[in-house]
């Protein structure tokens, strides 16, 4: 169980997931530092999408700015989406389960 001024029911294996994507995304861009290290990016992403928390709270509740707040998030939205297949993929994979393609 994950923390955040109540119990968050994610397993700490997903926090590390996405603080390990943090990690390599910072280490391939040669980032430096920022506000947050990448397991509590993680967790204010984590936060954001499980309980749909406004940019103002998450950004007062991990005390950074509003914009940090945002850029967080979005960068590892961005993460989470280039690991997803894309459209052709998704249609060869659903081909194959049905038996069509």
């Amino acid at each position: 169980m994950l923390f955040y001024r109540a119990a968050l029911d994610l397993s700490p294996v997903t926090r590390a997931f996405v603080a390990e994507l943090i990690a390599g995304h910072r280490d391939r861009i040669g980032s430096r530092w920022r506000a947050l290290n990448p397991g509590r990016q993680a967790l204010l992403v984590l936060v954001h999408l499980r309980c749909n928390e406004t940019f103002a709270r998450l950004a007062a509740a991990f005390s950074v700015g509003l914009a940090t707040a945002h850029r967080h998030v979005t960068e590892v939205i961005a993460l989470l989406a280039d690991l997803a297949p894309d459209l052709r993929e998704e249609m060869r994979i659903a081909a194959s389960t049905t038996g069509t393609g």
